[in-house]
């Protein structure tokens, strides 16, 4: 694979990353301020709105740095290596956590569905972890092809 396409697949995840950065800064306070107002007899909610939405940073964090540790083994050669089998391992679970995290933002959604009157709120609140799990189920498809390939090519290195 050419050198050109991993430095931009690397680029945009560091691009990804600055903008999560920005949103946990100034984005997640906010979100936080926004639920105490819009739930006045429940502001103490707020903090495990934030508490969950920061929880969800780290696994999300991680997955980028596996992501990159992945493109990184793609540059030097060594893509189909228990090494990769690893990363995409760690990428499943940690789009499996933030999925759960983020489930259970789900009854906040209701509560605001139920205060506007309109029921499209809750499929908003479904966009992250349906998100996250298709990245999941992809993670294991890769997973499993890559670990098959990786039996294919031992047994094809011992048969000659």
């Amino acid at each position: 694979m050419k050198r050109g396409s991993t430095i931009f697949l690397k680029s945009v995840i560091f691009f990804i990353g600055i903008a999560i950065l920005a949103l946990c800064i100034f984005g997640v306070p906010e979100i936080g301020n926004i639920v105490a107002k819009l739930l006045p007899n429940m502001a103490y909610i707020k903090y495990p709105v934030l508490i969950i939405l920061y929880a969800a940073a780290i696994p999300f964090y991680y997955a980028l740095y596996q992501a990159l540790a992945l493109l990184s083994y793609i540059d030097r050669s060594i893509a189909f290596s228990q090494s990769s089998v690893i990363a995409l391992k760690k990428i499943k679970y940690c789009a499996i956590t933030i999925s759960c995290l983020h489930v259970l933002l789900l009854p906040l959604f209701y509560l605001f569905a139920d205060k506007d009157d309109a029921p499209g709120v809750i499929f908003v609140g479904l966009v992250i972890p349906f998100a996250s799990m298709v990245i999941a189920v992809f993670a294991a498809v890769l997973q499993r092809l890559l670990k098959e390939a990786i039996d294919i090519k031992s047994e094809n290195d011992l048969t000659v």
